[in-house]
């Protein structure tokens, strides 16, 4: 299951991964190798159906969680990909460049998961990206920092959820990077605002989401149901 990566088309023209976007995908292929990718095979085969009637289910357990995480995943890699097909009016060389990355992290993030989780992998979701303006700079960087802290929160909050700790350490690198992608993109909107107390609370800790509140946000840019009444909740 993780010794070929499957690189799907996105869901309006194909993903384009630069050379760093390619060296990023071998690594996380390789790294779904090691023992936390074969823990995750063994549950694959144990868990529950991914596709009841009643919207995309996201399934129970830990191959529930990573099921939402890789819905979030999604959502973050089909926006970018967006993005980069034609950047915003104005849009600086550094600024293409950050984002470049930030879609070539999500479409790693996003092929980790759909190989690691294979047969239990929720199917790819229809996005809703009608209310973003692509040629506005405020409402693209704007979606862009609403994506990437709810991210964070998204990471920090189901990480109480997980049983597996392969699979925990696992969380713990990607929620670190999209912390840097908020961090970055925080920055670009108003520098300093890295990690100021909306996004960083007195005891200098991420804010944490539960998944209903993750995913309600998130509808807002699906076209796809998520049925997540099986996830785990404490």
């Amino acid at each position: 299951m993780v010794e070929k990566l499957n690189v799907p088309e996105e869901q309006k023209g194909h993903a384009m991964l630069s050379t760093k976007g390619q060296q990023r995908r071998r690594f996380l292929s390789l790294f779904a190798g090691t023992a936390a990718a074969a823990t995750l095979m063994h549950a694959c085969s144990n868990d529950d159906n991914p596709m009841p009637d009643n919207g995309i289910n996201l399934g129970s357990g830990d191959i529930g969680i990573l099921n939402y995480a890789y819905a979030l995943e999604q959502l973050e890699a089909a926006f970018y990909t967006r993005v980069t097909q034609t950047f915003f009016s104005g849009a600086t060389a550094i600024e293409q460049q950050f984002l470049n990355d930030i879609r070539d992290h999500e479409i790693a993030h996003r092929e980790f998961f759909r190989n690691a989780l294979g047969n239990k992998a929720i199917p790819s979701l229809e996005v809703d990206f009608s209310k973003i303006d692509f040629n506005s700079r405020a409402s693209v960087l704007g979606t862009a920092k609403a994506f990437e802290d709810l991210g964070v929160s998204a990471y920090n909050g189901a990480g109480k959820l997980i049983t597996e700790g392969a699979y925990l350490l696992l969380a713990g690198k990607i929620v670190s990077v999209e912390a840097r992608h908020a961090a970055m993109i925080r920055d670009l909107i108003s520098n300093g605002s890295f990690a100021d107390n909306t996004a960083v609370d007195a005891n200098g800790l991420d804010l944490s989401l539960d998944p209903p509140e993750v995913l309600k946000v998130a509808a807002g840019f699906l076209k796809s149901k998520i049925n997540a009444s099986n996830l785990p909740t404490s």
